[in-house]
């Protein structure tokens, strides 16, 4: 609790008891009148001065000035009681509405505890604690167990497992080792790391992070506009009616002053929108603060509001719906055995650093495991190879000696076969990059090599369909066929392949033009080749905080881990979020008409005005805090 909250506290402990005492001694002037006096100044004696503060700044109408204008009134018909309850119970009710926004907001509140402030530099074979924004690129941290990451980097020495909740929202420790890539605002666990800086710190992931969530406050969401707009026209309406209704029954009908000036009070007091103005923005603050748990940082109100209403989700592929990593998913030989073919594969590329290269090896090797003891048979012996030639844009010619199946050997694409005017059977349904192999010309087999599909991703794109997505397309950079196949797979509507950047633009835009009205279309992307048109696209969704720096810059929605199913937390969390508040625009706007023509019938008084402000907006809080309450994928 803060110390503002406990002051307050007192404050309304203070008055309770001498509106108390005031009640016990009514009518012993003027005890009577000095507890009520005490009890009033003690809870409000600020809402009269923060009335005037805003009627100078030119605002006349709010929260403020209605309490001012209705409390006085009362006061002066004699309704003493009354003006100090209404005082007590309006401040009561900003009590629980300061309580909710400080639940609300230290979700988010958390994420800024990721901000490092320091870090051991070594400079001259010694180490110097400094500020963060003072380290250089290339300059060498150390990082002692127990400490924040203060910058983006590579290990070069040491081992370690990282705390990433605070980025990512998964509870489980990372692993760290030598050449790995390390960000910042995750907390060291265990071993002692030097780490080489490889971003400054206003480019570091942290910095970046804090910057998504300052400025989220400010991207308004249609139902934040909406109440914003209706305050500034209702408050000086109900203003008006309330002096019409105080002056023009007296002064047509010849009634007593002193009922209509009260009932006019009660009026004032009923008609205050804040439970409307306070607990709008805050489910939305909530429904940020619910996403920021699941590692969801959606860049505002506008972006999490449009999340509910998703019809159509545009996907890249690689990175996004793939791993990005390749592995050997098909090996056919001809004439030879397919352990033999991927064999003189794994020597032939074994020289190359190439991620097709390293994936063909890693099958080798994997395929020579002795499934049995789990040792390992000698991979590839060095003496065998007499001499491995690069063929730039074709393949590699390798020599191999004392070994079966030795000779010239050929691998590489068609244009490979082609040039060594070998014949080869073409694989045209192949779903990735496919290896030729020829062995003295004669071809032996191919083996392809694709992209492996996220874990993920078939849970998150049954998660889409469950919420009402309509349309699921993957559009990449590949040829068509390694786009179909890859769709065909994980059984999406549609694909487009080939597709250079301002193509994907150019496909968004088409897709655009095609949603049904009053829906929205996202795109989820994670290269720096995809920030155009996630710019582009109603949401658009940058897959891995830790990526691009380019796709999170342009993205409206950040997914701190690489999983595509937390997009189906952001859809849920977004309909939890604008239910909450519908319901809450319903119940305050149809429960406030209802007692402001009691009010202003007589049937009745202040008391029930108090519930009509007080009351709905402290339940209206209440409900709001619930936009909190998601729990994630144990919660579905």
């Amino acid at each position: 609790m803060t110390k503002k909250q406990k002051k307050m506290i007192v404050r309304l402990v203070v008055s309770a008891v001498f509106l108390i005492a005031g009640i016990a001694a009514e009518r012993i002037h003027p005890v009577d009148w000095i507890c009520f006096a005490v009890s009033y100044l003690a809870a409000g004696y600020d809402i009269p001065l923060k009335a005037a503060r805003t009627i100078r700044g030119g605002q006349v109408f709010d929260e403020n000035f209605l309490m001012t204008v209705a409390t006085v009134g009362a006061v002066f018909v004699g309704a003493y009681e009354e003006a100090v309850a209404v005082m007590l119970f309006y401040q009561v009710g900003e009590f629980f509405n300061d309580y909710a926004v400080n639940k609300s907001r230290k979700s988010i509140s958390d994420l800024m505890d990721i901000n490092p402030e320091f870090a051991n530099v070594v400079r001259g074979g010694a180490e110097e604690q400094v500020d963060p924004d003072e380290v250089e690129i290339g300059e060498t941290v150390v990082i002692r167990p127990g400490e924040r990451v203060p910058l983006d980097g590579v290990v070069v020495k040491g081992t370690s497992s990282l705390d990433t909740k605070a980025l990512t929202g998964e509870s489980m420790p990372a692993a760290i080792g030598e050449g790995e890539a390390i960000v910042s605002g995750s907390i060291n666990l265990s071993g002692l790391l030097e780490v080489r800086v490889t971003k400054r710190y206003d480019d570091s992931t942290v910095a970046k992070i804090l910057e998504l969530v300052e400025n989220a406050s400010s991207r308004k969401a249609r139902a934040e506009n909406f109440i914003t707009r209706f305050a500034r026209v209702y408050t000086p309406v109900v203003v008006f009616l309330a002096l019409a209704l105080a002056l023009l029954p007296p002064l047509l009908a010849g009634q007593a002053w002193s009922v209509w000036v009260y009932r006019a009070c009660s009026f004032l007091v009923v008609s205050c929108p804040c439970a409307l103005v306070i607990s709008v923005p805050l489910s939305f603050f909530g429904g940020l603060g619910a996403a920021s748990k699941q590692g969801i940082l959606i860049k505002g109100s506008n972006y999490l509001e449009a999340l509910g209403t998703l019809d159509t989700v545009v996907f890249d592929k690689t990175g996004t719906l793939t791993t990005g990593r390749f592995a050997v998913t098909d090996v056919r030989p001809e004439g030879i055995g397919s352990r033999e073919l991927l064999k003189l594969a794994a020597y032939g590329e074994c020289h190359s650093t190439h991620p097709i290269a390293m994936s063909v090896l890693e099958a080798y090797k994997e395929q020579m495991k002795d499934s049995q003891t789990g040792t390992e048979e000698p991979l590839l012996d060095q003496n065998r190879i007499v001499s491995v030639e690069e063929i730039a844009g074709h393949g590699i010619h390798a020599v191999l000696k004392d070994m079966p199946g030795a000779g010239n050997i050929y691998i590489g694409n068609e244009k490979l076969m082609n040039l060594q005017n070998i014949a080869f059977r073409p694989a045209a349904d192949a779903a990735g990059t496919t290896l030729y192999v020829a062995r003295d010309r004669e071809f032996i087999g191919t083996v392809t090599i694709s992209d492996t599909v996220r874990e993920d991703v078939p849970a998150a794109l049954a998660g889409l369909r469950a919420e009402g997505v309509a349309s699921l397309v993957m559009l990449t950079g590949d040829k068509e066929s390694v786009g179909q196949a890859v769709a065909k797979k994980l059984g999406l509507d549609r694909v487009y392949g080939g597709l250079l950047p301002a193509d994907k633009v150019a496909k968004v835009e088409a897709l655009l033009a095609e949603k049904p009205a009053g829906r929205t279309l996202a795109f989820v992307g994670d290269g720096i080749n995809d920030a155009p048109v996630l710019s582009r696209a109603d949401v658009g969704i940058a897959m891995g905080g830790i990526g691009s720096d380019a796709a999170v810059e342009a993205a409206d929605v950040v997914i701190m881990t690489d999983e595509p199913s937390k997009i189906v937390d952001g859809i849920r969390i977004a309909r939890k979020t604008v239910g909450i508040v519908r319901q809450n625009i319903v119940f305050a706007i149809g429960v406030k008409i209802l007692i402001l023509l009691f009010v202003a019938l007589g049937v009745s008084g202040m008391w029930m005005a108090v519930f009509g402000d007080v009351g709905v907006s402290v339940l209206a809080i209440l409900n709001a805090i619930r936009a909190l309450g998601y729990r994630g994928k144990e919660g579905r």
